[in-house]
This record gives structure tokens, sequence and C-alpha cells, in this order.
């Protein structure tokens, strides 16, 4: 068990498959790019033109976790990947602690997360074009 309280748990695979269906319908590159600045930027570096220096240097960069075999997985299920449980709100899905948050608390639909998924595939294209 990976510290996660018991309540998340049962929860993971039934927002891993609502969040999955939703990324099979397609998401928006340009929206995910907003999305990602505006809620990941604060933590992670997202790209060479978006905050290349910025982040807090514990956290990967989306490049670095595009680059990584399991990248879908990863972004499918951020929500679920400390520390993101404490400060990410998707609707009707209740806290899983009272503990107040230790930053800006923001709320994601499933299509959120389609978008962002859709911006780090075109980050991967990016990638795999200047590298040919």
């Amino acid at each position: 068990m990976n510290g996660l309280p018991v309540v998340v748990i049962p929860c993971a695979g039934l927002f891993a498959a609502l969040f999955a269906t939703a990324a099979a319908a397609g998401g928006n590159v340009e929206a995910g790019r907003r999305l990602a600045e505006h809620h990941c930027a604060r933590c992670h570096v997202i790209s060479p033109d978006i905050n290349p220096y910025g982040g807090i240097n514990s956290t990967p960069s989306f490049p670095l976790l595009a680059r990584r075999d399991d990248w879908l997985e990863r972004f499918q299920t951020f929500y679920e990947r400390r520390p993101h449980p404490v400060f990410v709100r998707i609707p009707d899905v209740p806290r899983w602690t009272k503990l107040p948050s230790h930053v800006k608390e923001f709320t994601i639909q499933p299509t959120d997360i389609d978008d962002i998924i859709a911006f780090v595939e075109a980050l991967r294209a990016q990638k795999k074009n200047k590298s040919q």
C-alpha cells in the first residue's frame, strides 16, 4: 500500500475507468495547454515555451513524464497520486482527508483530463519530430 487512505483505493478503479472512457473521446490540445499552464505550472515545468525554469525542482517535468513508458496511465490517474489528492477536487468525489490543503485547491472535470492528455500527446509529437 502506498500510504493513501483506504477510501481512495476502491474509488481509484472507478475514476480510472471514467477518465479512460473520457480520454478515448479525445481532448483539446489548446485547452490542455491552458489547464497545465494555469494549474500544473506552479509545481511542474510544463514545456520549454511555458515555464522552462519554473516548477519546484522536486516534481518531474511534463516532458520527462511524457517520455516514460507509463506516461498515459500517469496522466490519467494523476489526481490520485501524491500530493494531488490533497488539492485536486473532482465533482461528487469526497475529500479523502479533513486536513486543509497546503496549496490552493482546484476542481477538474473528466474532460479536463482529456485535454491535458491531448496536450501531452502534442508535446510527445513535437519531441518525436525534433529527433527525426
